[in-house]
């Protein structure tokens, strides 16, 4: 294998996504491994290491940079809002990733506005200005580029819509352990509830399915949408972006989430922005890595 070859890592909740790809975004090698997060943040980090150091030389690849992204908010020296993986808020990713690989350079990053960068370089994003990336996963996140830039905020918390709240009831939101949005409209909050409105387990993915057939999955999903539509709307008004991309497992079911999206943005934004599919759906936050490591 020749040229250079940047390394992504993409810790996730459940899986840890590995890849090798050349400065044009294009992956040339993957491997992925579960995170087996109830065994603790040291040991899914000691294996994804192994299994880099393993890509590495069933390639023959020598890492030019390296990016690494994940949940919450990632920063070199700990990580904040972090996900539900025990111990992950005390790693030290930068430091663990460096010991490993002392003479390559190193970037960590936040996945959702990693994501956005690679969109921005390589997707549905290359172009706009200011562009949206929205991630409409098991988590529900933004990332605003301005100028190519990600806007990372004062505490790299911009854009964690996750958390905005949905009426004037909602006084405490964060400060009493709660993401009112997520939990409204994320994957994880809407496989709950239908599962409760169902009376089995029921997948994000399999609500809206469920909803072209069957009332109440469609009266779920319906104000599912209404809530999240509202909050992009927002969103628009606020920052003006050229573009929105909807990136993120339940852009899956575009067919019903787009429409809602866009019907909202064409009636309640003074200049509407284009709204689409992001390009990248497996390989967002990966690719997001990349492009992380080879900077802005």
């Amino acid at each position: 294998m020749s040229g250079e070859r940047i390394l992504g890592i993409d810790f996730g909740g459940t899986k840890v996504a590995l890849g090798l790809a050349d400065r044009d975004g294009t992956l040339l090698a993957t491997s992925r491994l579960d995170t087996d997060a109830q065994a603790g943040a040291e040991q899914v980090v000691v294996r994804a290491l192994a299994g880099a150091r393993a890509l590495l030389a069933e390639t023959g690849a020598v890492p030019a940079a390296i990016g690494v992204v994940s949940p919450g908010i990632v920063l070199p020296e700990e990580i904040l809002l972090a996900p539900n993986v025990p111990g992950w808020e005390q790693l030290h990713l930068a430091e663990l990733v460096a010991a490993e690989f002392p003479d390559v350079p190193i970037s960590v990053g936040t996945d959702a506005k990693a994501a956005a960068l690679a969109e921005w370089r390589w997707g549905a994003l290359a172009g706009a200005d200011p562009a949206v990336f929205l991630s409409l996963g098991t988590g529900i996140a933004a990332a605003v580029l301005v100028g190519g830039r990600v806007l990372t905020g004062a505490n790299g918390a911009a854009g964690e819509i996750g958390y905005n709240l949905l009426s004037p009831q909602d006084t405490e939101g964060f400060a009493s352990g709660a993401a009112p949005l997520e939990e409204a409209v994320g994957g994880r909050g809407l496989g709950g509830r239908a599962s409760e409105l169902l009376g089995r387990p029921v997948t994000a993915g399999e609500l809206f399915a469920l909803a072209k057939e069957n009332v109440e999955a469609k009266e779920l999903v319906t104000a599912a949408l209404d809530e999240l539509s509202m909050h992009v709307a927002n969103l628009a008004i606020a920052l003006d972006p050229q573009r929105i991309a909807v990136g993120g497992g339940l852009v899956r079911s575009a067919d019903v989430l787009l429409p809602a999206l866009a019907d909202r943005l064409a009636h309640a934004v003074p200049f509407p922005p284009e709204l689409v599919s992001a390009r990248f759906d497996q390989d967002a936050a990966l690719l997001g890595a990349v492009a992380l490591a080879l900077g802005e």
